[in-house]
């Protein structure tokens, strides 16, 4: 099943396509990531919400059943203990959407990548 609308132009159009539940579920997971990166822009890159900050930090989508963040492979490498109850491959975190959102790990996520970000642009 596709995540997302093809012709979506922006992140609120994007997520107003989706049941009430899993509108609700994005905007937190959205919130939660501007609130670790205020100065962070968005786009829709690979068809889905993205969060850019220096180049592409994260992204998320929604699903009939849950939502995935997408933190890239260090994200999910970083924090493997933490995320060994959630579902994971090498790049993906799938979030229940009848479940509440670790927001405090999310968060914790989003500033890895920020961190790891700012290391790659000194460098």
């Amino acid at each position: 099943m596709k995540s997302y609308p093809a012709s979506a132009k922006n992140i609120d159009e994007y997520i107003g396509t989706f049941p009430k539940e899993t509108q609700l579920q994005l905007e937190i997971l959205r919130k939660t990531i501007h609130k670790a990166v205020p100065n962070a822009v968005e786009a829709i890159k690979y068809g889905i919400p993205t969060i850019t900050f220096h180049g592409n930090l994260v992204h998320f989508g929604g699903f009939k059943n849950h939502i995935s963040f997408f933190p890239t492979s260090s994200g999910i490498r970083e924090f493997q203990k933490e995320l060994s109850k959630c579902e994971t491959s090498k790049g993906t975190i799938h979030f229940p959407i009848n479940k509440k959102l670790p927001l405090g790990l999310i968060s914790k996520i989003v500033k890895f990548r920020v961190a790891e970000t700012l290391n790659k642009k000194r460098r």
